[in-house]
């Protein structure tokens, strides 16, 4: 068996991987990069193998990251079925159709200029009907159940805990008469969110493929979120203030749904500062405005048997978590236009969650510069995207070209999340009654994975690799995994990845250099002289490095 990793490799985004196993090719996910903008370029790159020539597909998850280069992949050949949970299914029957809208809209902005400049339209990645037309291809399977692809190869879909129908995926292959199991991760889910099981525990696996998105991080609590919830949005609204949340509208905007109405359960074990801050929510508008969030909300109900059992308890009762009075959406243009002309206070639950595109840069762009207005993420926000910036104090941001000051309350709650944290990563490995002889970490950033990568070595006997873009490793019963030569046309993309790593090195080089020169410049520096020849003799040998690097 042989997996090679063409996607989500050291960095967070565009999972995809490719196993021959047992004569058969088959990949696990075929997702977007999403991010920077050299990022997202990477998605109309060449597949790295012939889509006619795949097997099968096996989806972990509806996530864009994780499906949405399935159109391309249709349109380029392939034929063959996309194995996912039926949820997963009726996620991405809205989700890719979506994506085909953005890819449409965002080629034609770039083909209007590109005509003014008398050069040639560009196709876009893919179309809404290519999105639709892959979709004949996907086959929903249940969790829990063992398919047998053929004789040798066969899988079982657990849930992951991480949204409405994610998985984690089983593989069991016979070669050589000998069964080897790989387990893929997909993006495992945070252990309390409030909709969804925590993630199945596996017993056991020769190779587990592990998402490393919170490697070096621990989530809030689930009962103190909701507190800190409550607090944020109140205060905001009691001074004539909007809540804007930029949110993921599959997951997240759901939970966060959830997490309102079930601040109605803890009324009777409050105090009146508590009463006092639900009355103040329950007495705004909350308004849901994605038409994608709000489809996907149907979407959750429509599957309400896969939430948590008190949760279905709850449904069968006439309480529906997912709504309660105050709730509206708006899914016109007009009508979300309509949000940033009102002076009410409310909260406005908008896509996308980085902020990159939808409707949501249309808000920031009204409430940014407000200092009685609040922008409050709960999710990850990827290097390079708008989200990232504010979250990461930046004073001023870019939207539609127009410099917007940052004078709004940032604030964000880590805990709604649906990626596990360090903690919960590393309890997923613990359960297994047999460990895993080789954990590959993936999905992740560099300062995650390998804070991830020493806490498993520390924890467990399971030895860590951190593969890198194009790598291939060849799996054999009871021996190390072995790398293997790459082809030429992986070579290729490989130096295409190491430059791309490098441009952020430098890049934070500059920042490094230019928060030094401040720190110089300063009249009461508080350096002695013998640090500061230290400094300027290892800043020369830096010089001295980079100049032979060119010179060679």
């Amino acid at each position: 068996m042989k997996i090679t990793f063409l996607g989500a490799a050291r960095t967070v985004t565009g999972s995809n991987f490719l196993v021959e196993a047992a004569g058969k090719k088959f990949l696990v996910d075929c997702g977007m990069y999403q991010g920077k903008v050299e990022d997202k370029l990477d998605n109309s790159d060449p597949f790295l193998y012939n889509p006619s020539q795949i097997d099968f597909m096996l989806l972990t998850h509806a996530h864009i990251d994780h499906s949405g280069r399935i159109p391309k992949l249709y349109k380029e050949g392939y034929r063959n079925p996309v194995i996912a949970t039926k949820a997963t299914c009726d996620l991405c029957s809205i989700m890719l159709p979506d994506s085909g809208h953005i890819q449409e809209t965002e080629i034609e902005w770039k083909n209007r200029k590109r005509r003014r400049e008398g050069k040639k339209d560009l196709e876009p990645l893919y179309t809404v009907e290519d999105a639709y037309d892959c979709l004949e291809i996907f086959k929903p399977i249940e969790y829990d159940e063992i398919i047998e692809i053929d004789d040798n190869i066969s899988v079982r879909f657990n849930d992951a805990g991480h949204m409405l129908g994610s998985a984690i995926i089983e593989v069991w292959v016979l070669e050589d008469g000998k069964t080897q199991k790989v387990v893929f991760t997909g993006d495992l889910g945070n252990n309390d969110l409030p909709l969804l099981d925590s993630p199945t525990m596996i017993s056991n696996s020769d190779y587990v493929v592990m998402e490393s998105t919170y490697g070096n991080r621990l989530h809030m609590k689930n009962e103190n979120k909701a507190e800190l919830f409550l607090d944020i949005v109140s205060e905001t609204l009691d001074k004539g203030g909007t809540v804007i949340i930029p949110s993921f509208a599959v997951g997240r905007t759901q939970e966060i749904l959830y997490e309102i109405d079930r601040l109605k359960d803890e009324l009777g074990t409050k105090d009146k500062k508590f009463y006092k801050k639900y009355k103040t929510l329950m007495d705004s508008p909350v308004y849901v405005d994605s038409p994608l969030a709000i489809s996907a909300t149907q979407v959750f109900k429509d599957n309400a048997d896969l939430f948590e059992d008190d949760i279905k308890e709850k449904i069968k009762s006439g309480d529906n978590p997912l709504e309660f009075p105050g709730l509206r959406f708006t899914p016109t243009a007009e009508e979300s236009k309509e949000l940033n002309m009102s002076e009410e206070p409310c909260i406005i639950i908008s896509a996308s969650g980085m902020c990159d595109i939808g409707r949501i840069k249309h808000h920031l762009k009204h409430h940014l510069w407000r200092e009685s207005s609040t922008i409050l993420f709960v999710g990850y926000q990827a290097p390079g995207t708008l989200g990232r910036s504010i979250v990461d104090g930046a004073e001023k941001v870019k939207i539609f070209g127009e410099e917007i000051a940052v004078k709004a309350r940032i604030e964000y709650i880590e805990g709604f999340s649906g990626h596990a944290d360090q903690e919960w990563l590393l309890n997923f490995l613990y359960s297994f009654y047999n460990p895993p002889k080789h954990v590959f970490l993936v999905h992740g950033e560099e300062d995650a994975q390998l804070a991830l990568k020493e806490k498993i070595e520390e924890n467990t006997e399971c030895k860590v690799v951190i593969p890198y873009f194009g790598e291939s490793y060849e799996l054999k019963l009871n021996k190390e995994p072995v790398k293997v030569e790459e082809g030429p046309e992986i070579n290729r993309f490989k130096k295409k990845v190491i430059k791309k790593d490098l441009l952020k090195s430098i890049e934070k080089f500059k920042i490094q250099m230019s928060n030094v020169e401040d720190l110089i410049k300063e009249e009461n520096l508080d350096t002695s002289d013998e640090e500061l020849k230290s400094l300027s003799t290892r800043i020369g040998e830096i010089q001295n490095k980079i100049k032979k690097l060119l010179e060679e």
